[in-house]
């Protein structure tokens, strides 16, 4: 695994919040990095599935007009 680059930020968060997370031994970094990760990962895939949306309408279309191609050599 690669180290990334790092970059300073400031963030302003819930002072009690912060107090709780520092009582469980919450690395404040980490956690927003992990959880900044998953919502770009998520974010991309939504932008990916709008771009797309019109391809998968046809499909969806195509298999319910056409059904499988392999629809016919089934055995069960």
């Amino acid at each position: 695994m690669t180290t990334a680059r790092k970059k300073a930020v400031n963030v302003s968060l819930d002072a009690d919040l912060v107090v709780q997370a520092r009582a469980y031994g919450i690395g404040l970094s980490q956690t927003l990095e992990e959880a900044l990760r998953e919502k770009v990962r998520q974010s991309r895939l939504e932008q990916w599935q709008r771009e797309n949306r019109e391809a998968f309408e046809a499909q969806n279309a195509e298999l319910a007009d056409h059904g499988l191609w392999s629809d016919g050599a089934r055995l069960w």
